[in-house]
């Protein structure tokens, strides 16, 4: 039993915590582990990190040892002990949801982040400016986050991100490392935001193109382009994008072509 696994069951015990995993409240008890996310954040007196999903504080003890740190909780019981075991005064936490809560300003964010809400509070962070994020994701997550054109796992999360941020997976964490054991495997990424701006149409067409992934990129269009929010003429759109583009399979295109026809569209909406 690691020094880590026995103090969280120690606390979990001491408040009489019951573990809902429907929550996500899965805690980190490898210490290596945690360590080297410690690590990849490279934290130091002149950052402020974001904490999502901050639990019983696990991370964010030794954050705030080495920075600000801003810690958001769902659960109101489980923020309680976290308060009750902060010493100092650099951490604010925040009880409520992540995806609809204010975030304070952050150049950093490091997250054991709850798996069931990955995409949209994903997407949600890259809407405002940090330098990096440390992230974790179960296993199959990250790989749709970095997966290529023609492979399994590329979809619009793959596209999207392709354009938004520089995303790496740097560890894997086997269940083991976690109390209690969640029924997945887990992996580290590390997100830099690239400060682009899609075209607004950007999201719209991805969400399009994916629900048709196999299908030709003409016909899967069609059969979404209720999803594109624009007053535009199906055959027009048609009219204006390239061939080559259209006779691929969605699961083949390049993010690059894909923003493409976003783009096409968007000059197309705007001169109409």
């Amino acid at each position: 039993m690691t020094g880590l696994y026995r103090e969280t069951r120690d606390v979990l015990r001491k408040y009489g915590v019951r573990l809902r995993r429907s929550l996500g409240q899965n805690y980190l008890v490898d210490d290596g582990k945690r360590q080297r996310i410690l690590g990849y954040a490279n934290l130091g007196p002149d950052d402020h990190v974001l904490e999502i999903g901050a639990g019983i504080g696990t991370l964010t003890l030794p954050m705030a040892e080495l920075a600000g740190v801003t810690a958001i909780e769902s659960d109101p019981f489980i923020a309680g002990i976290l308060a009750d075991r902060i010493k100092g005064d650099n951490v604010d936490i925040i009880v409520g949801d992540a995806l609809k809560v204010g975030f304070p300003e952050f150049n950093k964010v490091v997250s054991n982040l709850p798996y069931q809400i990955s995409s949209p509070v994903t997407f949600r962070l890259l809407r405002h400016e940090f330098e990096l994020g440390v992230l974790m994701y179960q296993k199959e997550f990250a790989a749709r986050m970095v997966a290529e054109p023609g492979t399994r796992d590329y979809s619009r999360l793959s596209v999207m991100l392709h354009f938004l941020a520089e995303v790496q997976i740097v560890d894997y964490l086997k269940p083991g490392c976690f109390f209690p054991r969640p029924r997945v495997d887990s992996a580290v990424v590390t997100v830099r935001p690239t400060g682009f701006r899609p075209p607004a149409l950007f999201e719209d067409v991805c969400r399009a193109l994916f629900q048709h992934r196999k299908k030709k990129t003409s016909k899967s269009l069609r059969e979404s382009f209720h999803e594109i929010k624009a007053d535009l003429d199906f055959s027009e759109v048609l009219d204006v994008l390239p061939s080559e583009i259209l006779e691929k399979r969605v699961f083949q295109l390049k993010p690059e072509e894909i923003l493409e026809i976003a783009e096409r569209m968007e000059e197309l909406s705007a001169s109409s």
